[in-house]
């Protein structure tokens, strides 16, 4: 029996395009912000809620399994998304200030939109999601929801 699990599951939307580098060895690494939303009805009001999260996804090259390049070849702003992978948190230091974050490494990748939209997407002419200017800024889960700004 496992001692323990690191496995993610993740179903959302890219908030813009990856970027992506190359390692000196020519190993890909693509790093994406994923947009997972939970919607219920207020069982007071009756209104319509909204959460989003926001996820760090890293895609890389292993060995004969090219991740990193797919991924920067194919995801695209608003691209819906299927991801297995596992935490990771990196430290480092800046400006003396030791720092933290946590990442999803991702193991697998399935793009989850039709061919068709993937064909609407690309002959549409490419716009960046504009933020809300009403949007709260700042702070723990105050990022604007970039996919909604971007579809409507």
């Amino acid at each position: 029996m496992a001692r323990s699990v690191n496995k993610v599951i993740l179903i959302g939307h890219a908030a813009r395009a990856p970027e992506v580098r190359f390692m000196p060895s020519g190993v890909a690494v693509a790093n994406v912000q994923l947009a997972t939303t939970e919607t219920w009805t207020d069982r007071q009001t009756g209104d319509k809620r909204e959460r989003t999260e926001w996820h760090r996804l890293v895609f890389m090259d292993r060995g004969n399994y090219h991740l990193g390049q797919i991924a920067g070849d194919y995801i695209k702003t608003g691209s819906k998304i299927f991801i297995e992978g596992s935490l990771r948190t990196r430290e480092w230091v800046k400006d003396g200030i030791k720092r933290n974050t946590t990442e999803i490494v991702v193991d697998e990748l399935l793009m989850m939109d039709s061919r068709q939209e993937n064909q609407q997407e690309q002959n549409a002419p490419a716009q960046e999601p504009q933020p809300d200017k009403n949007a709260p800024t700042g702070g723990w889960g105050q990022q604007p929801n970039a996919y909604e700004q971007a579809h409507g």
